[in-house]
């Protein structure tokens, strides 16, 4: 079929840490014609884990809602990174999936990153592992599950077990898998699977970029035979779902905050403050993550008695929202830090300055990421996307501490509709991202920029310094 002439509808998939959504789109025209979404659970004790076989039922709750499940031309999931999926012989899960913020694998990940080396693993995977790398995980498993571990045939991401359970295949995309810890330009990195154990026979195959992954099976909730895309990771389908060009710079701000763009080089970050992932089609999406960003600040708000929006200006006050531990800076057992209040300090100030540590950790991120695929900065806009995106205290501080404009897309569920893109794609052979610009999907509102506010960035620059010791040492 020629491009743009798509008739028909397709339907993204998002399946993130707490819910499935799915996205009916019209292939011409990106309009929005049906959704659904459905809740799933994340255990609330030492880890964060989740039942994979409940975002099955998620999903076929949600493919229900959007009220196309029966005429869909093509279908296609994003997922949550990096969890671990182990299923056994017949397809059984042997342990809940590890989330990709479950940092109990922390000591698993400094353990691997001092048998290859910092520049080994960058060199290797583009990325040096944090706890959140499945790799990490799955060393975590055979450590204190090592009957599960042994129990072992098919090894997956959170996306690739779902596209599995559509089509009966085990396929990836490359993509979800650059953050595997596990697989490199040239495929799955032998060296490292024999490090950790893992027979390559457990992984999944690697679709080319803009291949099917296969065609749904008889029975399920969404018609029989159509093309399943490969899929890929969230951030990946949110890349997508905007039609990055290489350069533009994205923050994602949701309970996990993400900085990130495409680029034409491949990153390699020794540092492990860059992961180098692979975009889901020939470029890459180098990228920061914190593990602190919306969820954080709206805690202190709830701690201060405020409502999210009730900052205030004025006073010195610092605050690291480290709530969660911290993935950039790598401080997994970290916890918040307020200093520099006095008598005369606000409730609103510190909340202000919530703000403010969140976001910097954020726009030091867009600089790395930047660099690291080799990409020099552009005047062009900020683009700010995920729940904290449309708060005015989020979209202030970050033009605030950024001095540059910052652009809000319309549009919502960005990954369901890179997805939606990925799939469209297979029904007219156009580019997952040139399906998204034909469906303008970066129009919004653009603000202009605010003055850098230097005296804050150096506060908080300077407080990092001092506290680095303190924040690095268990509790």
């Amino acid at each position: 079929m020629a491009a743009g002439a798509g008739d028909g509808v397709v339907i993204g998939v998002d399946s993130s840490t707490q819910a499935t959504k799915a996205l009916a789109v019209d292939v011409a025209t990106g309009e929005i014609l049906g959704q659904g979404r459905a809740s799933h659970t994340v255990s609330a004790g030492a880890g964060r884990e989740s039942e994979p076989g409940q975002w099955w039922e998620a999903l076929s709750e949600a493919l229900a809602q959007t009220g196309y499940g029966d005429t869909a031309a093509a279908v296609s999931i994003g997922g949550q990174q990096h969890g671990l999926v182990a299923l056994d012989e017949q397809g059984r899960s042997v342990h809940p999936a590890l989330l990709w913020n479950d940092v109990r694998s922390a000591p698993n990940a400094e353990a691997l990153v001092g048998r290859l080396g910092a520049q080994g693993w960058a060199e290797r995977v583009g990325s040096v592992p944090g706890a959140s790398f499945t790799v990490t995980k799955w060393e975590w498993l055979r450590e204190h599950r090592p009957e599960a571990a042994e129990r072992v045939r098919r090894v997956m991401l959170p996306h690739d077990y779902l596209t599995w359970r559509l089509t009966g295949e085990h396929v990836t995309d490359r993509g979800d898998v650059s953050g595997s810890g596990w697989w490199g330009p040239e495929g799955y990195d032998k060296e490292i699977l024999d490090l950790v154990g893992l027979d390559e026979s457990f992984l999944p195959r690697v679709a080319e970029p803009g291949a099917a992954a296969g065609t749904v099976r008889a029975g399920l909730p969404i018609r029989a035979g159509i093309p399943v895309a490969a899929g890929t990771g969230d951030n990946m389908a949110a890349a997508l779902g905007l039609g990055l060009e290489p350069g533009a710079p994205v923050i994602s701000l949701g309970t996990s905050g993400t900085a990130y763009a495409v680029t034409r080089g491949r990153p390699a970050d020794p540092t492990g403050t860059v992961a180098g992932f692979a975009d889901a089609l020939g470029n890459w999406l180098p990228l920061a993550c914190t593990l602190n960003c919306t969820l954080a600040v709206d805690r202190v708000a709830q701690l201060l008695g405020l409502g999210r929006e009730d900052v205030e200006p004025g006073g010195e006050a610092v605050v690291l929202p480290y709530l969660d531990g911290e993935r950039t800076p790598n401080l997994p057992y970290a916890s918040g830090l307020f200093y520099g209040v006095r008598h005369d300090t606000t409730p609103g100030q510190i909340l202000r300055a919530a703000y403010e540590g969140a976001a910097a950790s954020l726009l030091t991120a867009v600089d790395e990421v930047l660099r690291a695929g080799g990409e020099q900065p552009r005047d062009v806009p900020l683009v700010l996307i995920g729940g904290g995106a449309k708060g005015d205290a989020w979209r202030t501080t970050v033009r605030r501490l950024s001095g540059r404009p910052v652009l809000v897309p319309k549009l919502e569920e960005i990954v369901a509709v890179g997805a939606a893109a990925q799939a469209a794609a297979l029904v007219t052979g156009e580019r997952a991202d040139q399906v998204a610009r034909r469906w303008r999907t970066l129009e919004g509102t653009l603000y202009d920029p605010l003055p850098v506010d230097r005296d804050v960035l150096e506060r908080i620059a300077s407080v990092r310094r001092r506290a680095q010791a303190l924040l690095s040492t268990e509790s």
